[in-house]
């Protein structure tokens, strides 16, 4: 089995069985730049683009790109960054753990409709209360999983830290997504959410990909 840079390859079904696959796991992924030797699995969800609105602080750019790799997702762009959320800045570097090669390709774009640009479905995330039909984590994933599945590219979108998304942006998303908290804190950190969301969407593919069909519950 053969690896290259910027391409994907399939297990082998030969291999040991030390070496076999997860159940949902589809194939290996190198992003351009990495090494063969990074072993990147790319699962039912893999498609989906994670967005960053009005970013504020590099840690959370860094932290969400890792939060990405360790999940398996590649796809991140950056809507109007603060001057100091730059993929580049050194403690986005720093944060990123390895995930380096995704912060190089990540894009930053100056509006929403640039970002949400070749996807159908867009889930927003807030902490806001007063919103009709939220979706728990678990629901979204189902329906992000159903549409990569669909051959659709879905969207999964955060706002900054200092105040989250906005109402006009909350209407443009195709469902809206609260991350549950016992603490009478007002949100989570955003590199926190990022990865409450992906873990969930992670595990949900995986379900998914072992059952050998779109999970069709809501």
């Amino acid at each position: 089995m053969t690896a290259r840079l910027g391409r994907t390859y399939t297990h082998c079904p030969q291999a040991s069985s030390r070496r076999a696959l997860r159940p949902g796991w589809q194939k290996v992924v190198l992003l351009a730049g990495e090494s063969p030797r990074i072993r990147r699995r790319a699962h039912a969800a893999s498609a989906c683009r994670i967005v960053l609105v009005r970013p504020h602080y590099p840690e959370n750019v860094g932290a969400v790109a890792r939060a990405m790799r360790v999940t398996g997702f590649s796809d991140l762009v950056l809507v109007a960054p603060g001057p100091l959320a730059a993929p580049s800045h050194e403690q986005a570097r720093k944060m990123a753990v390895g995930a380096g090669v995704l912060l190089d390709a990540a894009r930053v774009v100056p509006d929403l409709a640039e970002a949400m640009d070749g996807t159908a479905l867009v889930v927003g995330t807030s902490a806001r209360s007063g919103l009709g039909g939220v979706l728990t984590p678990r629901e979204a994933s189902r329906r992000v999983v159903q549409a990569c599945r669909a051959g659709v590219r879905p969207t999964l979108m955060f706002g900054g830290e200092r105040t989250g998304l906005r109402k006009g942006e909350l209407a443009r998303c195709s469902c809206v997504v609260r991350i549950p908290m016992v603490a009478n804190e007002p949100s989570l950190n955003l590199a926190q959410a990022a990865m409450v969301m992906l873990y969930e969407i992670l595990v949900t593919a995986l379900e998914a990909g072992s059952a050998g069909g779109p999970d069709s519950s809501a």
